[in-house]
């Protein structure tokens, strides 16, 4: 089983718990505007065989101690069902803890793929259908299949969101952002991500034109109070769901 990948990062500390070997898949179905990668949204990337990832990820496992392990990122990794899948599999087998960031844009049938993940970092480009359409160039509808398989799986999420100045980084949104978020499953964290610029070079190189040119970084220090008010509302929806699998 081989797949297309386009880097390896081998101990990030910022895409999930611990320290982290992260795998970037290539190739993504959504044209987010602020997408900092857009090298990873069509094809190219290295061929690589399952086995083979897993052989070199497995050997970064004395980094991760009892926290850490492996995130597949990308691109979109639910992109590549079959070979994301088979490197679950073998993680697992060698008692690696598996993340999954994602935007839940996938091609369906995930509840093989959730039964091999411990953790799910979910991407909310938006929580209505007209602001998803207009941030990713997509209806909702796969985003929305992935939240009712994760809800039957029962996979804990930590929930991303990018806060981008003019676009959303409104009180209103973020309030609303707020409600969404109380409705999603399994949710022990929130976290809001400031915009930045870091890949617009990436965009000229490619010859790519860019929809946010001339829209300034966010200050992440705006963002502290809503971070706290967001994490709130998850701590509460958490001991909800608790009392209510506690009654059952």
């Amino acid at each position: 089983m081989t797949g297309r990948i386009h880097s390896i990062e081998s101990m990030g500390l910022v895409d999930g718990p611990g320290v982290r070997s992260v795998v970037f898949f290539q190739g993504c179905p959504l044209r987010c505007l602020y997408c900092h990668n857009p090298d990873t949204q069509r094809g190219g990337g290295q061929e690589i065989s399952a086995q083979e990832l897993c052989r070199r990820l497995v050997r970064f496992r004395p980094y991760f101690g009892d926290s850490g392990g492996v995130t597949f990122s990308g691109g979109e990794p639910l992109a590549q069902p079959e070979f994301l899948l088979e490197c679950l599999r073998r993680l697992k087998a060698e008692g690696i803890h598996t993340c999954l960031d994602t935007s839940g844009v996938g091609l369906g049938n995930y509840g093989e793929i959730l039964a091999h993940t411990d953790l799910v970092l979910y991407d909310v480009k938006h929580f209505d259908p007209q602001g998803y359409r207009a941030i990713t160039g997509r209806d909702m509808d796969a985003t929305l299949a992935f939240v009712e398989a994760v809800r039957t799986a029962g996979v804990p999420i930590w929930v991303r969101h990018v806060v981008v100045p003019g676009l959303t980084d409104g009180e209103d949104h973020l309030t609303a952002l707020g409600a969404y978020i109380a409705t999603l499953p399994g949710v022990e964290r929130v976290e809001l991500l400031p915009y930045h610029t870091m890949g617009v070079e990436k965009y000229r190189k490619l010859g790519i034109p860019y929809a946010l040119e001339g829209v300034p970084p966010m200050d992440g220090t705006k963002l502290e109070k809503w971070n706290r008010r967001l994490n709130e509302i998850c701590r509460r929806g958490t001991k909800q769901e608790r009392n209510e699998s506690y009654e059952h």
